[in-house]
């Protein structure tokens, strides 16, 4: 069989679902947060659907899949580097890096620390500090300096493992936003926002003996090259561009949660 035909896919074949709609990312609430962020038009969600079972030790197989799938190919979107405007793959990917994110978190209680540590008021207002840069980043809040700031005092409140989960990436990327972001004075459109995303994309089930809420999507964070380097999420290399699936292997179903880097949306 000649290379790049199905058969060599690890069997895995999906198929586009325009029909899945994402309220989280389009609300009238998140999107007037999205666009005072600068992340509105340059985020995006797609699903996909699949046939295999999914078997998460095999996922960089169910990813290169993926990319190589006649039915992903034309549908899958980012943004061009060059032009600024929404655009297909069009290109062969040979090469594809998908890291494990861990997501296990059940509740936003996993951010009450901003307030025992006093980076946030009881208020909810978020303690300012004296403007510093973290590159490309503006430092001036306590915040930004617990999400950027390695030396800085209280960056141990979220130890490595906390802020490998998924639950924290998202907030750390809603938190630092795009290249024009307004930030926030106050906690709450931040939490809000990113369990409103987090509840949208992680698929959970009650364990039927024990009866506890357990998640079962798998969250990967997607790199993908073709023969001139890295081609997806995007060809420039950014903390605030990426791409996550999250797989949800009782529906089949992949979620791509995409963002790319730059000025979003203003009017």
């Amino acid at each position: 069989m000649a290379a790049g035909e199905p058969g060599d896919l690890g069997g895995y074949y999906f198929r586009f679902l325009p029909q899945k709609t994402f309220p989280s990312l389009s609300s009238p609430d998140t999107t007037s947060r999205l666009r005072q962020w600068s992340m509105l038009g340059r985020i995006k969600a797609q699903a996909f659907g699949f046939d295999q079972t999914f078997q998460a030790y095999r996922k960089d197989d169910f990813v290169m899949a993926f990319f190589k799938d006649p039915n992903v190919i034309p549908n899958l979107q980012l943004l061009s580097d060059s032009s600024g405007q929404w655009i297909t793959l069009g290109t062969e990917v040979k090469k594809i890096e998908a890291i494990n994110v861990p997501c296990t978190q059940l509740s936003m209680s996993f951010f009450n620390r901003l307030y025992d540590e006093d980076i946030v008021r009881d208020s909810g207002h978020i303690v300012k500090c004296l403007d510093s840069f973290c590159d490309p980043f503006l430092i001036s809040d306590e915040l930004r300096k617990v999400l950027l700031v390695e030396d800085s005092e209280k960056y141990e409140i979220f130890r490595q493992p906390d802020r490998e989960e998924f639950l924290f990436c998202l907030f750390k990327h809603l938190c630092l936003g795009g290249s024009l972001c307004q930030y926030e004075d106050v906690l709450n459109p931040y939490l809000e926002t990113t369990k409103l995303i987090y509840k949208d994309f992680v698929s959970v089930r009650k364990h039927p003996q024990t009866k506890k809420i357990q998640i079962t999507s798998s969250v990967f964070k997607v790199t993908a090259y073709d023969s001139a380097g890295v081609c997806y999420p995007s060809t420039k290399n950014h903390e605030q561009t990426f791409s996550y699936f999250i797989v949800d292997p009782i529906k089949r179903h992949v979620n791509v949660l995409y963002h790319c880097y730059g000025v979003g949306e203003m009017s």
